[in-house]
């Protein structure tokens, strides 16, 4: 399965962009991009270079390579509806990151190794694909096996120090370690500072 393995603090501050909740103590200490000439003078940057920082912002902040981001935004535009609103949609639709949304993890990192380590079922079966798309109507629960591990011992503790908030599309049960897809996700849900037109524009040259 392939996935980006770069330090998750280094992207953040190469974005600008917190990916990661360690990622914001490190930012407030070390500002600018990484790399040994960052620092130098750099004028305002081109549309271009906008739209392309955005598309990978919103790319590493669900950890998404560019092929499955690009072959998602060809699927958003193909829907109706706005195309942007329709990316995030897609986006929150992930396995790996409804977990994280129900606040089964502190990371979309996280979730996505939870769910690629095959600790939680589908519908009644295992599944281990963080890109699965849920729908409403799905169930979500941990595989019977992995209760009794340390991790989902202490879900509680996990739960509880999540930073989400509750969404119309999710319902989490901590004690019953179960998810249920109640809806759809709205833009108003998804990531506040994503501004998904340049993406759009973007893809659009």
């Amino acid at each position: 399965m392939a996935r980006d393995t770069s330090p998750i603090v280094k992207q953040s501050r190469r974005e600008g962009y917190a990916l990661h909740p360690k990622a914001h103590k490190i930012m407030v200490k070390k500002t600018g991009i990484p790399g040994q000439h960052a620092h130098g003078r750099q004028g305002k940057p081109s549309l271009y270079l906008t739209q392309l920082r955005e598309k990978q912002k919103v790319r590493r902040t669900y950890g998404l390579l560019e092929k499955q981001f690009a072959r998602l935004m060809t699927e958003a535009t193909r829907r109706p509806g706005l195309s942007g609103e329709n990316l995030l949609q897609l986006l929150e639709l992930r396995l790996d990151n409804a977990v994280y949304r129900a606040g089964f993890a502190t990371s979309r990192r996280a979730a996505r190794q939870l769910v690629g380590h095959g600790h939680f079922e589908l519908n009644g079966r295992r599944v281990d694909i963080p890109s699965i798309r849920v729908k409403a109507g799905d169930v979500i629960t941990v595989r019977p096996k992995s209760t009794k591990s340390g991790y989902f011992s202490q879900i509680d503790d996990v739960v509880n120090n999540s930073v989400q908030s509750p969404l119309s599309w999710l319902k989490s049960d901590a004690k019953k370690l179960k998810i249920e897809v109640t809806g759809l996700p709205t833009r108003d849900e998804a990531e506040a500072d994503i501004n998904e037109q340049l993406i759009v524009e973007y893809y659009s040259r």
